[in-house]
C-alpha cells in the first residue's frame, strides 16, 4: 500500500480543500400556487406534486 514520503504542507492541504464548496438549493415555482419549491418534491405550501394533491406537506417534530 502506498504511503506518503512527506507531510503535506498546510498550503497544499488548504488549497485542496478550497474546492469543497456547497451549492445553492435549486428552487422552482409551483405550478399550482407559484410558491418556491424544490423540484421532484411536493410543494410545502399547497401539497401538490405532479398534478396530484397530497395534503399540506407540513413538517412535524419527532416525538421521542
Amino acid at each position: 500500500m502506498a504511503v506518503p514520503k512527506r507531510k503535506t504542507s498546510r498550503s497544499n492541504t488548504r488549497s485542496r480543500r478550497a474546492n469543497w464548496k456547497t451549492t445553492a438549493t435549486t428552487l422552482t415555482a409551483c405550478p399550482q400556487c407559484s410558491a418556491p419549491k424544490q423540484p421532484h418534491i411536493a410543494c410545502p405550501s399547497c401539497g401538490t406534486y405532479a398534478g396530484r394533491h397530497y395534503g399540506v406537506a407540513e413538517r412535524t417534530e419527532h416525538q421521542g
